[in-house]
């Protein structure tokens, strides 16, 4: 979400914005609640840990998000959220038609062992 600083949006409200597609992306899941799924340390980020469907699915969300933010030049971050927050969802609903469930992925191997 390269323009999203530019939009009203600071650090802070960035990973919240993320956290909550996370949420999403992961029918109803939180990153924490993921981590602990997979057995994944609280202090390692769980990306470190996603099947490359899973970081796809994610990139794909986010690329629309950052399409949509300057399509529709939305502001803030209410509107940032709800806006990826549906992509996520989006995203999600495709994966589920095809008989997947990200929050069911087996982890990857951590990507600093790799």
């Amino acid at each position: 979400m390269q323009n999203i600083f530019e939009r009203g949006v600071d650090d802070k409200g960035y990973g919240r914005i993320r956290s909550k597609g996370d949420t999403a992306l992961f029918g109803g899941h939180t990153t924490e609640d993921m981590k602990k799924r997979l057995g994944i340390k609280s202090t390692r980020p769980l990306a470190d840990f996603l099947p490359t469907l899973s970081i796809a699915a994610k990139n794909l969300a986010t690329e629309m998000t950052n399409y949509n933010v300057d399509q529709k030049d939305l502001q803030g971050e209410g509107s940032i959220t709800t806006e990826h927050v549906q992509n996520n969802r989006t995203v999600r609903q495709m994966l589920g038609q095809r008989g997947i469930q990200p929050e069911n992925l087996p982890p990857a191997e951590d990507i600093k062992k790799v």
